[in-house]
């Protein structure tokens, strides 16, 4: 027969969180698609990488993050390979599907498998797409924010 819990006693599973530190997260105003900085896939994406490594030391393991970079490529993919002309169509097809990744992010969140900085970038950088250059453009730019946090993550 199952034991009933008990109140104040510490489940054993269940990890401790480390203390938030506040992120400074200056850089994402740096983060536009529409006319990207000439730093975006370098100094802007090196910061951010930082950012988010720096802000909890639990949550944002590089193959979780890697996840949602592979997503973002798979929705670039479907829009790129269309001849020119049909991409502004299958870019309005996968939008919705595109946007959903602030919802995977949120419920990773409350996972606690990411933290908010992590969200908060991802909501800002999938704000930013509103097209298909700008999708391509996004991709790139988590593409090299990965490479900046592997580094910065050896985990």
């Amino acid at each position: 027969m199952a034991q009933p819990h008990q109140q104040g006693r510490s489940n054993p599973q269940r990890r401790e969180e480390a203390p938030r530190q506040q992120a400074d997260i200056g850089w994402r105003n740096s983060i536009r698609f529409a006319s990207p900085d000439a730093e975006l896939f370098n100094g802007i994406a090196k910061e951010a990488a930082q950012g988010v490594a720096r802000s909890d030391a639990y949550r944002n393991k590089p193959t979780q993050l890697r996840r949602f970079y592979d997503e973002l490529l798979l929705w670039e993919t479907r829009v790129s390979q269309q001849p020119l002309e049909a991409q502004a169509a299958k870019f309005a097809e996968c939008l919705p599907f595109i946007r959903m990744l602030n919802a995977k992010a949120a419920y990773a969140d409350g996972r606690k498998l990411v933290d908010r900085t992590f969200v908060d970038l991802m909501q800002h950088t999938l704000s930013e797409v509103t097209n298909p250059q700008t999708l391509t453009t996004c991709k790139y730019f988590w593409e090299a924010f990965m490479g900046f946090y592997k580094q910065e993550r050896q985990d």
